[in-house]
Order: structure tokens, then C-alpha cells, then sequence
């Protein structure tokens, strides 16, 4: 008797923007039992580890780690410079950065914001302008998303600290490098950021549940001058931890630290400009492939310009409701996981199923990028969507000659 076949049986693949693909190496390092968190090899690994992360950020400052998500970053970093009344000045090119300056209404800042449309970079002579006309200096930060993971959008941290310093303005420059660090070129003392955010769960390759903020000597001299910061938030003993424990104001995430430690050992192995490289020659490829997609049908990349686009996600446009139509499909019949449309139409909106993104960041390699890419071309044939043809071919173009 003939069996029916079942593509998806076997190893699903997320191709989410985040989290991430977890390395098997990653994954078998946090398959333990519970450590000593007083003595021993897990406190003896906590140096090497801070080291390693500034060298990932390309800093020689600090680097205080929190248990938490991206948002936790955010009110993390928040919390060590701003009061309440202070002003941030907002540029905002997508949900993240609107939810970056949500977070500091909620700590009692007010939001300078500076809107662009979505999908578009920052308006660098609107923020230069704003910055000049607060003579009072009342703008203590300006908060940057480098990669928004809504839409993809890669914004220019270079030409923003121009920007703000062609206004001779002291704010802060603070940086979201939540889907961007060990993804996309990121200098965080190259390019003049005083204080920047991340998360273990995109480019590092770790599970969920641990955040980072970096900062510099301008923004601790800052934080010394706040009134109050609260001893969960405060970055101070973090950074220049006394003991263990202080690292975390408490217990540590014991397995996430030895994820860490063999995450960060994989990324120093490959070393940061080779990676860099990898992931922009898989984004080249999956534009390659869009392009030819989008010669007919309705398929459009959400950036069009492509020197703005992330290397790490790709936001992708169709007719509602094809998107979701296509993500049910290839999660149902392939086993592979598309992103969720995010910040492009409100949830309750229809237009809301044209959307979707892809995640290509971290712990993949040529052959799940053209998996990736067939699983995508399988779901629209299977639906009837059109599309242009060559997409595989350009795709494998692009990776051969690297």
C-alpha cells in the first residue's frame, strides 16, 4: 500500500529574523547539569566572556549583561541616562525605533520625534535641525535603531553622529544593534556610539533571555551624574562587578552563560569580518532572488534601495492575504518557518497578511539560504502566486562567485 509523503517530516528551519538558528555546538553546551554559581568554572568564564562581547562590538569600554529581552536592553540603557523630563530625540523608520521611544515615555522622557516613512532611512538635516534648535540642550540621547527588524531597513550610524555633531550637540548616541550585531558592520567606537543595545537571540545565536548594553566613558560619566538609578537597572557593578553574583544583581542564567561562551568561541574562530562578509553575500543572494520573483507578480522587497537593506532580514511585500498564505504553506507542507509581517499594517488590518520577512542571520550557510529560497518558490508555485523565474539561478550566482 503507496504511503503518503510528508515534506515536512524532519528538522524544521526558522527562518525568522530572530530568534535565531541555535548551533548544535550552543545547544549541547547548555545540556548540563546545574553549576556551582559561587566558585569554579562558571565565575572563572565571566571575564573571558565581556572580553569577548567588546570584541564583537568593536569597543574597549564596558559591557553590562542583563537577564532579559531586547526591551529589557532598552530600559536598561535608558535607566542609566535619562530622568524624568529629560528629552530623547527619536528618529523613527519603524516599530522598533517607535517602541525604543515608547520605553522612554514610560521612564518619564519625552520623545523629540523625527518620522520618515516606513521602510525609509533617517532625515538627517531634520535631525540636525532639531538638535540646533534645542539651544537648552534638554535632548539628552538620541536613540537609533542600526536595523530595524520590521522592515528591514539598515539605517547609516555614521552619518548620524555627522549629523549631530556638524549641531555640536552632547546628546548621547544610542544605538539598537538587537538584529544587526555580528550580523551587519557594526564599529561602536569607530563610528562614535556612546551607548549601544543587544540581545543573545540574533547574531550571537543564543536562545532568548539575555541582553547587553554597551556604553563608553561619556555615558558612564552621565550615569554618575543622575539622581537615582535602581539597583536592578544600574550598569555601574555590572561592569565592574566585585563579585559573581553582581554580574546579574543576583543568580545568573547558568546554561545561557555556557551558551555564550561557545557561541562567542564559534564567532572568534570565524572572525567578525568574515562573518560579515557571509551575511552579506546570503543577503545579496536573496535580493537576487526576490528580483527575479518580482519580474511579474506582486512580490516587492519593503527597502527598495538595496545599500539600506539589512543583511540580516528582508522584509517582503505581496498581495494580502498571500503572505500568510504562503507562510502556512511552507510551515505545513516544508517545515520551514517565515517571519510574521510586524509594524507594516495593524494587526486587525487585512492588508496586515501581505507581509512577511525573512531571517537570515547567525548560524546559516549556503545551503539552508538556497533551502530557504526553493521552500519560498515551492509555496508560490503550490499556491498559484506569480512569479518571475531564475530566482534560484541568480541566487546561486551570487553564492558562487564568492
Amino acid at each position: 500500500m503507496a504511503g503518503k509523503p510528508n515534506p515536512a517530516a524532519g528538522r524544521g528551519y526558522l527562518a525568522i529574523p530572530g530568534p535565531s538558528v541555535i548551533p548544535e555546538a550552543v545547544l549541547n553546551a547548555m545540556h548540563r547539569p546545574a553549576p556551582n554559581i559561587y566558585a569554579g568554572e562558571l565565575p572563572d568564564m565571566m571575564p573571558g566572556i565581556t572580553e569577548d562581547l567588546k570584541k564583537v562590538a568593536r569597543t574597549k569600554h564596558d559591557v553590562a549583561i542583563y537577564i532579559g529581552n531586547g526591551h529589557a536592553a532598552w530600559e536598561a540603557a535608558l535607566a542609566n541616562v535619562i530622568e524624568p523630563g529629560d528629552q530623547v530625540l527619536v528618529p523613527r523608520t519603524g516599530h522598533f525605533s517607535w517602541g525604543w521611544g515608547d520605553t522612554a515615555e514610560g521612564l518619564g522622557g519625552e520623545v523629540v520625534k523625527v518620522d520618515t516613512a516606513l521602510g525609509q532611512p533617517m532625515d538627517m538635516a531634520r535631525i540636525t535641525q532639531a538638535l540646533v534648535e534645542d539651544s537648552a540642550q534638554r535632548i539628552k540621547a538620541v536613540l537609533a535603531v542600526h536595523v530595524d527588524t520590521s522592515t528591514s531597513l539598515r539605517n547609516d550610524i555614521v552619518a548620524l553622529r555627522a549629523a549631530m555633531d556638524a549641531a555640536g550637540h552632547p546628546a548621547l548616541l544610542m544605538v539598537d544593534c538587537i538584529a544587526s550585531l555580528a550580523c551587519d558592520v557594526f564599529e561602536m567606537d569607530g563610528w562614535g556610539v556612546d551607548v549601544m543595545v543587544t540581545g543573545s537571540q540574533k547574531g550571537l545565536m543564543v536562545p532568548p533571555g539575555m541582553s547587553f548594553v554597551f556604553f563608553n566613558d561619556k555615558a558612564a560619566a552621565v550615569r554618575e551624574k543622575m539622581t537615582r538609578v535602581s539597583r536592578y537597572w544600574d550598569w555601574t557593578p555590572r561592569a565592574s562587578p566585585g563579585m559573581f553574583m553582581h554580574y546579574w544583581h543576583g543568580t545568573a542564567p547558568t546554561h545561557h552563560v555556557y551558551g555564550l561562551r561557545t557561541a562567542l568561541d564559534m564567532i572568534h574562530a570565524e572572525g567578525i569580518e568574515n562573518i560579515w562578509a557571509r551575511h552579506e553575500v546570503f543577503a545579496r543572494a536573496i535580493w537576487a532572488a526576490c528580483d527575479a520573483w518580482g519580474q511579474r507578480g506582486n512580490l516587492r522587497m519593503t527597502v527598495r534601495d538595496p545599500a539600506r537593506r539589512s543583511h540580516s532580514v528582508t522584509g517582503l511585500q505581496l498581495e494580502s492575504p498571500q503572505a500568510t498564505a504562503l507562510r502556512e504553506w511552507t510551515e505545513a507542507h516544508l517545515g520551514l518557518t517565515l517571519g510574521i509581517g510586524l509594524g507594516m499594517a495593524p494587526a486587525g488590518d487585512p492588508a496586515w497578511h501581505g507581509y512577511f520577512r525573512l531571517g537570515h542571520m547567525g548560524h546559516v550557510n549556503g545551503h539552508m539560504i538556497m533551502g530557504l529560497l526553493g521552500g519560498i518558490q515551492s509555496g508560490m508555485a503550490a499556491l498559484g502566486l506569480e512569479h518571475g523565474r531564475g530566482a534560484l539561478d541568480a541566487a546561486s550566482e551570487i553564492i558562487a562567485e564568492s
